[in-house]
C-alpha cells in the first residue's frame, strides 16, 4: 500500500514508538489520527505533526483502548477529520514485573497479572475488531488490499525474564494472534504482522539510571546500544509499504537474546 493519503490510526501514539510512528507515518503523506490514553499528551504530538507537515495531517483523540465506546468515539473522531482509516499501528501498551511468589512468600496479585493481559492483549484486539470491521467496508485497492495493522509484540514474548509471566504472556498472545487473524482478514484484504521490539530508547527507558542503560545497551551484540523508535517506525512504516508481508513476527533487537534476569 502506497502510504501516500491514507489515513492511519495510532495507539499510544502520544510518546515513545508510537509517537516516531505517528511521526513517520505523516512524513510519508498519511493522514494521521494519534490515539492515547493520555490526552495532552495526544494534542501536543498532533499539534508538532501538524506544524511540521501541514495543517489537518493529524488530529488528537483520547482513547482508553481497552474500553469499547472510547475506541469507538476516536475512531469515529478520526473518521470524520481523514476519512476512514487503511492503517492500525497497535502499539498502546503497559509493563509489569511481578514474581509468582513474592519475598513475603505471598502469591502475586492476579489483579496485576489480569490487567497487562487487558491491555496488551484484550486491548490490542479490541481496537483491531473495530478497525477490521469498518475497514473491510471499503473499496478494494491494488491487488485487492483494503488495509493493514500492525502489532506490537516484544522480545519478551519468546525470552522473557524473571518477573515477566503476564508482560510476556501478553506479548506472547499477540504474537500466536498475528497468523490467524492474517488468516481470517484475507477475505477482506486486510494485512496482519507484528514487530517484537527489543530494547528501545523510549521515554520509560530513559527514566532508568544512565548506568542501567549502558549496561543494558551493552548486552546488544550489534549494533550495541538502545533501539532508536524511528527505526521502530521506519519497519512499521515498511510493512504498511511491501504487500507481499502479511501473518509474519519481526523481532527487531539486534540479535538480542534476553537473560533470565
Amino acid at each position: 500500500m502506497n502510504i501516500q493519503g491514507h489515513a492511519a490510526l495510532v495507539t499510544g501514539a502520544g510518546s515513545g514508538l508510537g509517537e516516531a510512528t505517528a511521526r513517520e507515518l505523516a512524513r510519508l503523506g498519511a493522514k494521521v489520527a494519534v490515539l492515547d490514553v493520555n490526552l495532552v499528551n495526544a494534542e501536543k504530538v498532533a499539534a508538532e505533526i501538524g506544524a511540521e507537515f501541514g495543517s489537518g495531517c493529524a488530529v488528537a483523540c483520547q482513547c482508553d483502548i481497552t474500553a469499547t465506546d472510547s475506541l469507538q468515539a476516536a475512531i469515529a473522531k478520526a473518521a470524520a477529520a481523514h476519512g476512514p482509516a487503511r492503517i492500525l499501528m497497535n502499539i498502546a501498551g503497559i509493563g509489569s514485573a511481578k514474581r509468582v511468589v513474592g519475598k513475603d512468600g505471598s502469591p502475586a496479585p492476579l489483579e496485576d497479572f489480569a490487567k497487562v493481559i487487558n491491555v496488551n492483549l484484550i486491548g490490542t484486539y479490541n481496537a483491531s475488531r473495530l478497525f477490521a470491521a469498518e475497514c473491510a467496508k471499503l473499496s478494494p485497492l491494488a491487488d485487492g488490499e483494503r488495509g493493514v495493522m500492525v502489532f506490537t509484540a516484544s522480545v519478551a514474548a519468546f525470552d522473557g525474564q524473571v518477573g515477566q509471566q503476564a508482560y510476556s504472556a501478553s506479548k506472547g498472545g499477540l504474537v500466536g494472534m498475528t497468523l490467524p487473524m492474517a488468516r481470517d482478514l484475507a477475505q477482506h484484504g486486510i494485512r496482519v504482522c507484528t514487530i517484537a521490539p527489543g530494547l528501545f530508547a523510549t521515554p520509560l527507558m530513559k527514566q532508568l539510571p544512565e548506568p542501567v542503560q549502558a549496561s543494558l545497551a551493552a548486552s546488544i551484540p550489534f549494533p550495541p546500544r538502545l533501539g532508536k523508535p524511528e527505526e521502530f517506525a521506519q519497519l512499521a512504516a515498511h510493512i504498511v509499504s511491501n504487500t507481499h508481508l502479511n501473518g509474519e513476527v519481526i523481532r527487531l533487537d539486534g540479535a538480542l537474546r534476553m537473560a533470565p534476569r
